[in-house]
C-alpha cells in the first residue's frame, strides 16, 4: 500500500510516498480503508526527528483518519465490515489503510463528510480529556485557550461554549481573531498586539480565568499564571516555545493553582480507550446536534503531504488540515 514516510529527519520535503506493507486487523483491531487523515503538530514533530512513534506503531506519521471498515478482528464487537468510522491512532495515518484497537474508533457523526470526519478524533480528545476531564471546566468558568484558530483552539472555543463556559482565545492577527469569535468567543487577543494577560484582567474585572490551554509552552506558562484566578487550573499540552518555563511559586501556592502537562498518544491503550468513550458519549451529541462541527482549512491530496506541512507551519491555516487518500 501506499503510505507517506519519513525518508530523513529534516523540513517538508523529506517526506515522501512509498510502499510500504499492508497491516493485517489482529484479534481486537479493525482494518479502515483511508479516505483522509488528520495532520497534526505531533507530526511535524515526528517529522523533524523530536517525537518518535511509540513501540508497536507504524513508523509514518498520522494520529487520526476516517474511512471504512474493511476487517474486524475476531474479538471485536459493535463494529462491521462496511462501517463508516474515524478513528484515533498511536501513528501510521498518513496511509490507504490502517488498523486500530476497536476502542478507539468512532462513528462518523449524523451530517459529516467522510473526508471532513478525519478532523475530529484527535482535537475532540485532546479538549474532552484535558479542558474537562482532568480540568474539569465548570459552566459558568472562564477558559482561556491559546492558538485559537488552530485545530486544537477551534474545538475547544466550541466545546467551551456549548457547555456553558465564557471563552477567551489568543490568535496571531486580526483575520484570526474575528475567526474565534465567530466560534464563540468571547473575547478574542491579538497577542501580536496586546498583552493577552492584561486583556484577561479587563475582561474578567480582575478575577482572571479558570483554565488555561496551552499549546505554546515556555515563557507562556509564567504568564498563564499571571492572568489565572484563584483555583485555577494550567493545561499545558505542547511546546511550541522551547525555552525552560521559569514560574513564580509564591504566586502559583497563593492562587492555590495547579499546571498539569499532558500528552495523548503516549497514555496507555485503556487511558486513550476511556477518553474516546467519553468522546462518544458527551461530544458526539453535539456535532450530531450541529452545535459543534469540524472546521477544516485545507484538503491536500496524499502525495501533496509536503506542501500540506508547509501550510501548517506557516500558521496561516484556521482549522485543521487534511490529507485526502481514497
Amino acid at each position: 500500500m501506499r503510505a507517506v514516510v519519513v525518508s530523513t529527519p529534516g523540513d517538508a520535503d523529506v517526506l515522501t510516498v512509498a510502499d510500504v506493507p499492508e497491516p493485517v486487523a489482529a484479534d481486537r483491531e479493525v482494518r479502515i480503508r483511508v479516505a483522509a487523515a488528520g495532520l497534526n503538530g505531533a507530526d511535524l514533530s515526528q517529522r523533524r526527528g523530536f517525537y518518535p512513534p511509540p513501540p508497536g506503531a507504524p513508523e509514518w506519521p498520522g494520529l487520526e483518519v476516517s474511512g471504512t471498515i474493511d476487517q474486524v478482528g475476531a474479538s471485536v464487537s459493535g463494529w462491521s465490515a462496511g462501517d463508516q468510522v474515524c478513528a484515533l491512532l498511536p501513528g501510521g495515518g498518513y496511509a490507504e489503510y490502517v488498523t486500530v484497537d476497536a476502542g478507539l474508533v468512532l462513528p462518523v457523526p449524523p451530517g459529516v463528510d467522510l473526508v471532513e470526519a478525519a478532523g475530529l478524533p484527535e482535537v475532540t480528545a485532546t479538549v474532552w480529556s484535558n479542558v474537562f476531564q482532568l480540568a474539569e471546566l465548570a459552566e459558568g468558568e472562564t477558559l482561556l485557550v491559546h492558538g485559537g484558530s488552530s485545530g486544537i483552539g477551534s474545538m475547544a472555543i466550541q466545546l467551551g461554549r456549548v457547555f456553558g463556559a465564557h471563552v477567551i482565545a489568543t490568535a496571531g492577527s486580526q483575520v484570526k481573531v474575528e475567526f474565534c469569535r465567530t466560534l464563540g468567543a468571547e473575547a478574542a487577543i491579538d497577542y501580536r498586539e496586546s498583552d493577552f494577560v492584561e486583556v484577561v484582567r479587563d475582561v474578567t474585572d480582575g478575577r482572571g480565568v479558570d483554565v488555561v490551554l496551552d499549546i505554546v509552552g515556555g515563557a507562556y506558562i509564567a504568564r498563564d499564571l499571571d492572568a489565572l484566578a484563584t483555583g485555577g487550573r494550567i493545561m499545558s499540552i505542547a511546546t511550541r516555545d522551547r525555552t525552560p518555563a521559569s514560574i513564580d511559586t509564591g504566586l502559583l501556592m497563593s492562587k492555590r493553582a495547579r499546571i498539569w502537562g499532558t500528552t495523548l498518544r503516549a497514555r496507555p491503550l485503556a487511558e486513550r480507550v476511556a477518553i474516546v468513550a467519553g468522546v462518544r458519549e458527551h461530544v458526539w451529541p453535539q456535532i450530531a446536534a450541529g452545535r459543534v462541527r469540524p472546521v477544516i482549512d485545507a484538503v491536500f491530496p496524499l502525495e501533496d503531504a509536503p506542501q500540506a506541512h508547509r501550510r501548517m507551519e506557516s500558521s496561516a491555516h484556521l482549522g485543521k488540515i487534511l490529507l485526502q487518500v481514497g
